[in-house]
């Protein structure tokens, strides 16, 4: 809560440096994904317990990617000791996984500091008719080490994948780890665009 307090107070210095690192996150963005990112309005929950220059962005799909793709910008603060961004995939357009990136980031900000290889809670299916309720933050596969590390200045910030998954394979990685579970995907050859997929275990 401390550190809320500090990102509802800062100076008028303190705001240019938020304004370049959100800057800076955008246009990374931008350059891998090749899109450009576009604010998803959300005004429902605890947002006023958010930092102001927090956002979902969404970028839609292009011609060799037939997704959209919902990713977070100033989840991380420069001043973290970890900073992370978390982005989602989804086979269409989709107001649900707004409120599921809010969240997440709500609860990374208040509650718990997320890093890589943790499980989330959703509280509800990601997409309607998924059996998926949780999410796996794992590293971002699809587009590499180009997206997964930004520097700006001393601030580092890591990009990371949240892929929805269930129950059962929470249980799963709780039991055998990150990497058995991650093997299991490759193994199935599981579709993660897919919210009526089988769960791997």
């Amino acid at each position: 809560m401390a550190q809320l307090g500090k990102s509802h107070t800062r100076s008028v210095g303190e705001r240019v440096v938020m304004s370049t690192w959100r800057t800076a996150i955008e246009a990374h963005y931008r350059k891998n994904w090749r899109v450009a990112p576009q604010g998803c309005p959300f005004f429902a929950g605890p947002i006023h317990q958010l930092p102001r220059e927090f956002a979902v962005l969404k970028l839609p799909p292009r011609e060799d990617r037939k997704m959209w793709t919902y990713a977070t910008c100033c989840m991380s603060q420069p001043d973290d000791p970890k900073s992370i961004e978390l982005h989602m995939f989804s086979p269409y357009e989709s107001e649900d996984i707004v409120e599921l990136l809010f969240a997440t980031a709500h609860y990374h900000i208040t509650a718990a500091r997320l890093d890589l290889g943790h499980s989330v809670n959703f509280g509800r299916p990601w997409l309607d008719g998924s059996n998926c309720q949780h999410g796996l933050i794992s590293l971002p596969y699809l587009d590499g080490p180009l997206l997964e590390n930004l520097t700006v200045g001393s601030s580092v910030a890591k990009f990371y994948w949240l892929i929805p998954i269930s129950a059962s394979e929470v249980a799963f990685k709780k039991q055998n780890g990150v990497e058995a579970l991650e093997q299991r995907f490759e193994d199935s050859g599981f579709d993660y665009l897919n919210p009526q997929r089988e769960s791997v275990v």
